[in-house]
């Protein structure tokens, strides 16, 4: 049964009430949930990714349980091994004349958390947060996407077997999304398109609700001309087709040194067939999720096309046309010849297609993506460490990554998210969970009062002269 406004309303109430009694759970009770999670994915992870497979028409299996299922149950095992020690409060240092008080931090969960999932990792997009959540001692809401129907029913009743709703609650349906934003959650985080993005801070700013946002946008790569084209191809064509390129972190577009570009793209062909060598029957060749994003994909090759652009397809079996496009598969693109005034060069791709844009000197890179908004990750390919600090030191992005791309995902001990257009805010690693922790301040003044000294009337106090003489200079 799909939620409905009302029924958000109610479970926000349970999760309000849940939180009043469980104000701050103890490391052993967010062990526990965290425990509760892990068994309840692994119980159902046949059905969960089969359901993923359902929404997509088809999915690669293996790409879900590496890409989803096995980077969630990593990713507990490591808040489970950390989080009693970033638990502890943080002492801090408290000044002369506020002596003999003292002062720390205390970590403490923020309450609701709201989760908003987008469709195309609905498995790890959804689990990633509510692990933090759960670790820093919080309850919370996941709203899963429309186009994760089959999933949503499937994750919510695994979740039911080990958590109550006032715990943990699942939610999806077409008529919620709007009203999910409006609610007062105690933190919300969204993770989707920076035109969602905006729509949703400005509901949550109703309520002052903090936002962490996880968008996406253009992530360019760069390859310099020493760089072996068959090692740069092989590690793009990765990037570039986990989930058909429905990957927010994917590589969306590619610089590479002028005079190169055939042996890339020979080198593109070779990697892609020997990667997929057929496409319309291989399972492990993911589908486009919906005839929605099918038919903007096109749109973007056919704009491309019309104003000059190369288009090739690489398809090593010549499936045909029109059975790719009954079960949604684009076939892995090569777009050379672009120009800004194409709308590939514009929009975030979202699909296995990648622009080529071929650049004699690689400081007008630099400037050309320096002029743009800033991406959620950079790639920049050459086995010259110093070279690749130089491009890092004068860009911006949520990701740097030298000779690799998308997997920095993965990494359990390092932050993820955007900067500026691409997102605020970070998850995941020891940032994931001071995010959803409040940092409250506490000091303790004792019996012992020192400010008395300086308690008006200030006239006669000589201490006054003093602290003018040792701190206001």
């Amino acid at each position: 049964m799909t939620t409905t406004p009302a029924m958000l309303d109610e479970l926000l109430l349970q999760q309000q009430q849940y939180f009043a009694k469980h104000p701050i759970p103890s490391a052993a009770e967010r062990r526990h949930s965290l425990d509760l999670l892990k068994s309840a994915l692994l119980k159902h992870q046949d059905a969960l990714i089969q359901a993923i497979n359902q929404d997509y028409g088809n999915r690669s299996l293996t790409e879900s349980k590496i890409g989803e299922l096995l980077t969630c149950i990593e990713q507990i095992k490591y808040y489970q091994k950390h989080l009693s020690r970033w638990m502890r409060p943080s002492k801090r240092r408290i000044g002369i004349l506020h002596q003999p008080a003292s002062g720390y931090v205390s970590y403490e969960p923020y309450g609701v958390i709201g989760i908003i999932t987008p469709w195309n990792y609905p498995l790890v997009l959804s689990m990633g947060p509510l692990i933090c959540a759960l670790a820093a001692g919080n309850v919370a809401m996941v709203k899963l996407s429309g186009a994760s129907m089959h999933f949503g029913k499937v994750l919510k009743s695994a979740l039911s077997e080990v958590f109550l709703p006032s715990q943990v609650a699942v939610v999806y349906g077409d008529d919620i999304s709007e009203h999910f934003g409006k609610l007062p959650f105690d933190k919300l985080i969204f993770t989707g398109s920076s035109v969602v993005g905006r729509i949703v801070m400005q509901q949550a700013a109703a309520n002052l609700t903090p936002v962490l946002l996880e968008l996406g946008g253009k992530s360019p790569a760069i390859v310099h001309e020493s760089m072996p084209m068959a090692d740069a191809a092989e590690r793009l064509a990765f990037g570039k087709l986990w989930n058909a390129g429905q990957t927010c972190v994917a590589p969306d577009h590619l610089y590479l040194p002028r005079g190169k570009l055939d042996e890339f793209i020979d080198c593109y062909q070779k990697q892609v067939a020997k990667m997929y060598p057929t496409l319309a029957k291989n399972p492990d060749y993911t589908s486009i999720i919906h005839a929605r994003q099918y038919d903007k994909l096109r749109q973007l090759l056919t704009d491309a096309a019309t104003k000059g652009a190369t288009i090739i397809h690489i398809n090593p079996a010549n499936d045909s046309d029109e059975m790719l496009k009954d079960i949604r598969k684009i076939p892995p693109t090569i777009v050379h010849g672009v120009s800004d005034e194409m709308l590939i060069m514009q929009q975030e791709i979202f699909g296995p297609i990648l622009p080529i844009i071929e650049y004699d000197d690689i400081d007008q890179v630099i400037h050309t993506i320096n002029q743009g908004d800033r991406p959620l990750a950079l790639y920049y390919f050459d086995y010259n460490k110093q070279r690749g600090d130089y491009i890092r030191q004068w860009t911006h992005s949520g990701h740097f990554g030298q000779n690799g791309v998308v997997t920095h995902v993965a990494q359990d001990d390092l932050p993820f998210g955007g900067v500026g257009a691409s997102g605020m805010g970070k998850y995941h690693g020891p940032e994931g969970f001071y995010s959803f922790s409040h940092a409250r301040s506490v000091m303790y003044t004792p019996k012992i009062f020192g400010l008395r000294l300086i308690l008006p009337p200030f006239a006669s106090k000589f201490v006054l002269t003093w602290i003018e003489r040792l701190f206001l200079r």
